[in-house]
């Protein structure tokens, strides 16, 4: 009996080592995949809006706030509820962390983004002067050239890119394309399809550039009129998703013993898990109805 109990448990030793190792192997390999993405993701992001840092300090920083995020949240909940179970503060820290870690890739998409409305607005004034330039008797390259002297940022420094390329010998219509492409611009995409369209069939370029000029104006101020008419909607995402998490503040104020006794349950670590899903669901939903493309 003895014997048998004895290589049972060796059995059992040895499958749950063996779990245990398949279970650390595979949690390496998706750490090591994930990891090669968001290196390959944030130096995409770095690049494009011109910032020289190694895409290894993003994931140091994301790490970095994500840890002093949670470890903040232990110690103010620790203070502030004498009866919190290591439990409830443990989930807390993490849905914290998790929170805190895409902050620094989410604040460089802010960054892109702003680059690029700004970039939108200055093309317009780009194009008209590229229209002067041509008018004038100045070849592409000399108007294109005109346009990256300005003091203008940050399209001017986006035509001195393009210039460089041409210089090296990048043909015009490639030259073009990766400007497109490393911009993400719908409006310039149409710039540079009439340039290469005109350059190919020989049309009026001047013409063809008052045309897409008067195109992106028409497109900004329907932009700027369907903005105006969901800011009302997106105001009510905000609102709808901070008012459990305002609400969860209040009841504690009011009555701390009861939202101790809740937060130590299983049911209600449950509960708080569904109500986060939930509201990031419809935040998302909410946005997604609100963001018309033009």
């Amino acid at each position: 009996m003895f014997a048998n109990s004895f290589w049972v448990g060796v059995c059992a030793f040895a499958s749950v080592t063996l779990a245990m190792l398949v279970l650390i192997d595979f949690g390496l390999y998706v750490g090591a995949r994930y990891r090669e993405r968001y290196l390959e993701e944030a130096k995409t992001e770095l690049d494009d809006i011109l910032i020289q840092l190694p895409a290894n300090r993003m994931l140091d920083l994301s790490v970095t706030l994500s840890a002093i995020g949670s470890i903040i949240t232990v110690v103010i909940t620790s203070t502030y509820s004498g009866s919190m179970s290591w439990g409830f503060g443990i989930f807390l820290a993490l849905i914290i962390g998790v929170a805190l870690f895409p902050v620094p890739r989410v604040i460089l998409r802010l960054l892109r983004r702003q680059r690029l409305i700004k970039f939108n607005i200055q093309l317009e004034d780009a194009l008209g002067m590229l229209s002067s330039s041509l008018k004038a008797g100045f070849s592409i390259n000399q108007a294109l050239e005109k346009v990256a002297e300005q003091d203008i940022h940050p399209i001017a420094l986006e035509f001195r890119l393009l210039m460089q390329e041409l210089q090296l010998g990048v043909p015009m219509d490639q030259a073009l394309d990766n400007m497109s492409r490393r911009i993400g611009s719908d409006d310039f995409e149409l710039v540079a399809t009439a340039i290469i369209t005109a350059r190919q069939t020989g049309g009026e370029l001047t013409e063809t550039l008052e045309r897409v000029a008067a195109l992106i104006r028409e497109r900004g101020r329907i932009s700027a009129k369907i903005r105006a008419l969901t800011a009302m909607g997106r105001l009510q995402a905000i609102m709808i998703g901070a008012m459990p998490f305002l609400l969860l503040i209040g009841m504690y104020q009011i009555s701390p013993g009861m939202m101790d006794s809740f937060m130590n349950s299983a049911m209600g670590i449950i509960a708080l898990i569904g109500v986060i899903v939930l509201v990031v669901a419809g935040f998302f939903t909410i946005r997604k109805i609100t963001n018309v493309e033009v």
